[in-house]
């Protein structure tokens, strides 16, 4: 009986998690699955984050490959944070619901970091990213107070 009171409160607690301002996913207070969301921006690619190297905000621990993207998105967190919490930027605009990202599956528009569930899922989103964007951005500030 004790397996299932401990069961009930690891999927209670995990429900609380999804909703989180940032997502880290189930198991991990890593922000980007401990990708260095600078690297988008500067190298534009997805690079691995150093413990070495890292910062919390939001509740989450974010890591960076080196001390100079520590630095920036220190400096300047919301220019490099992802945009929705880096959960998935297609479930946010399309279902108004959370869904977890990969940190591999990511474009930069406008100067902003978007991060998709999946391959698929982001060949949805690049058909009309516009459109995505402007549902996402009037869905998330209710969603995330949710």
């Amino acid at each position: 009986m004790k397996w299932l009171v401990g069961v009930f409160l690891v999927m209670v607690s995990s429900l609380s998690f999804a909703q989180a301002p940032i997502y880290t996913g189930f198991f991990s207070n890593k922000a980007l699955n401990g990708y260095d969301t600078v690297a988008y921006f500067t190298e534009h690619q997805a690079v691995k984050g150093k413990s070495d190297f890292s910062t919390e905000y939001k509740g989450a621990k974010w890591l960076f490959a080196s001390q100079q993207h520590l630095d920036l998105f220190v400096a300047e967190p919301e220019k490099y944070a992802p945009q929705y919490g880096g959960y998935c930027a297609w479930a946010v605009a399309e279902k108004n619901d959370f869904a977890s990202a990969d940190p591999n599956e990511w474009a930069i528009i406008s100067g902003r970091l978007f991060l998709n569930y999946d391959e698929e899922i982001k060949a949805r989103w690049d058909k009309s990213t516009a459109k995505f964007i402007k549902e996402g951005d009037k869905n998330w500030p209710n969603l995330i107070k949710q």
